[in-house]
């Protein structure tokens, strides 16, 4: 962390700072017994600034460099406060030092998921995550807005404000971007940009700035991606029929496996009832072909009633049904009858004249 040199007994003369954390942003000079003497060395490296502040207010920032700490080089200290001793006689002011590098690979993520409309799915509820790094840009400004007086300021006691400002924006971005979920991972760097432009205002005024940004992930809920794995399982099978085909025939070329036993199994048990049935009687032989048999006679169409003007008419067939459905004689609510049926139903209920009215739109509702 820091080192002290003592130089000229009680005053110190060399004012520097090495850094040998990942994540310390702010580290105040201790200064417990010590002055600043006239003339003292400042050394500011690469990657830092000296915040120099006097009587709780801020006096001067320094960048990387070498300086004497004289009048000439502090004009602010200056003007805060009159040196009677021509700025000779030893002064206590406070020394912060400012880690100007990035801050790298700082998370930020969706404690809640997002809610968005998907030209595709509907409503759904997103979630995202990643990466962000941060930098100080505004030393000054840095200390009086977000510091204080923390004499070690780490990345982790900010990078919840710049979490809770990422995923506001983010929010935002998602939903009115009107990109489709499936589409979503081919856009995370556009959407990364304009989320970053869009808080670069709100990160300034904490004197800090957001140089990368990165969306990692926009993920469903866990169950809507099971639904989605489903649907994208049934395109790559394709035609179900021959998939099923495919799955038998693969089973019986493992007959060693459970289902290529079954179906072995099954293939033999029909390939023994076929010759049974071939061979007639047990010890019989097979009966000789004989002429075919004519087909059976069609079955007796049904002959339907209808309750009209509260009088039965009938009995009429279905085709006549249908003329009367197309001539808006005979409706959903008319009551039939025919033989078997257990008294009279109405037309829209019984499953046999469902064929008639599936090009008739149902009645409309009440108040309609």
């Amino acid at each position: 962390m820091p080192i002290f040199d003592f130089l000229g007994g009680e005053f110190i003369d060399v004012i520097h700072w090495v850094d040998d954390t990942r994540d310390t942003m702010v580290w105040r000079f201790e200064r417990q017994g010590h002055a600043i003497k006239y003339g003292a060395k400042l050394t500011v490296r690469e990657g830092q600034a000296a915040v120099f502040i006097h009587e709780g207010q801020l006096a001067d920032v320094f960048g990387p460099g070498l300086y004497m700490l004289e009048t000439n080089n502090l004009p602010i200290l200056t003007t805060l406060q009159h040196w009677d001793h021509g700025f000779r006689s030893p002064f206590k002011s406070e020394v912060y030092f400012v880690n100007t590098t990035r801050f790298n690979n700082l998370k930020w993520g969706t404690k809640n998921p997002i809610i968005c409309r998907d030209p595709e799915f509907g409503p759904v509820r997103l979630r995202a995550f990643g990466t962000y790094s941060l930098r100080v840009t505004d030393p000054g400004r840095f200390m009086t807005e977000i510091v204080g007086t923390d004499g070690e300021f780490t990345s982790d006691e900010i990078s919840f404000q710049i979490r809770n400002v990422i995923v506001q924006e983010m929010a935002r971005a998602l939903a009115s971007s009107n990109i489709p979920v499936l589409d979503m991972a081919a856009n995370t760097a556009d959407l990364g940009r304009l989320v970053a432009e869009a808080i670069a205002p709100t990160v300034a005024n904490y004197g800090l700035s957001i140089p990368e940004l990165y969306i990692e992930n926009i993920s469903l809920p866990e169950e809507v991606e099971k639904v989605l794995d489903k649907r994208t399982s049934m395109g790559i099978v394709g035609d179900l029929h021959k998939y099923t085909q495919f799955s038998a025939a693969e089973a019986m070329g493992a007959p060693e496996s459970a289902a290529g036993a079954a179906i072995a199994s099954g293939m033999g048990a029909a390939m023994g009832l076929g010759m049974a049935q071939r061979m007639g009687p047990w010890g019989a032989p097979p009966a000789a072909a004989g002429p075919s048999s004519p087909p059976p006679p069609p079955l007796p169409e049904a002959q339907w009633h209808i309750a009209a003007n509260g009088a039965s008419e009938g009995p009429l067939t279905q085709a006549a049904l249908a003329q009367r459905v197309a001539a808006g004689q005979l409706t959903r609510t008319t009551l039939v009858w025919t033989q078997g049926q257990d008294g009279w139903l109405p037309a829209g209920e019984v499953a046999a004249l469902a064929p008639l009215f599936a090009q008739v739109p149902p009645p409309l509702p009440p108040g309609a």
